[in-house]
Formats: C-alpha cells, structure tokens, sequence
C-alpha cells in the first residue's frame, strides 16, 4: 500500500518533468498511468485526473494565444496557468502520500 502512495506520488509529480526538460507534463503521467492503472490501487482514478489537467491545461493556453491581442490577457493568462501547472501537482502529490482524493482547477472532464 505504502508503494502504490509513492507511486501515485511520482505521477503526480512527473507533471513537472517540463520545468527540466522543456516538455513531457502529458507524455510522462500518461505512460505511468497505462503501464500502472491495473497494478497500483487508485492508479486509475488519480491518473484521470491528471489527464484531463493536462489536457484542459493544452487547450486553455491555445485560447490565451488570441487573447494577447486583447489588451495583452494572453500574458496574463500564461502566466497564471503556469502557476496552476506548478502548485497543484505538489499539492495533489501531498493529498495523495496522503490518501487524499486530489482535485485539479480548471479541468474538464475528457477521460472519465
């Protein structure tokens, strides 16, 4: 049980291999969670979650690309995302090493 928290942990967490590498936030949460959605308990549901977060996350700053032309809220919105795509991966990999059900913001629901 101890491991599949961990586990959850690293998946939440691997959203910010793109501070390192430049991209990845989708690519890596996704692979951990098919390989690792039968194996550890809540892999699916926490995997989801991430999921629709990074998706909701592409499509949010597609949006604020035309909003730079009305009066700069694409900067704007750039940036809060940014901050979004930082602090709620750390917090929801808190929620789970806890056992906490982890919740993102502005995430729709593709993947249920």
């Amino acid at each position: 049980m101890n491991e599949d928290r961990q586990i959850l942990v690293l998946t939440h967490l691997s959203q910010l291999i793109t501070l390192v590498v430049g991209f990845g936030s989708l690519i890596l949460p996704l692979i951990i969670w098919l390989t690792q959605k039968d194996k550890v308990y809540q892999m699916d549901a926490h995997g989801k979650n991430i999921i629709n977060f990074q998706i909701s996350l592409v499509i949010l700053y597609i949006i604020c690309v035309p909003l730079i032309l009305l009066f700069g809220l694409g900067f704007l919105g750039f940036f809060v995302l940014g901050l979004v795509s930082i602090i709620f991966p750390i917090i929801n990999a808190i929620k789970a090493s806890n056992g906490e059900n982890p919740t993102y913001p502005l995430s729709f629901n593709f993947i249920s």
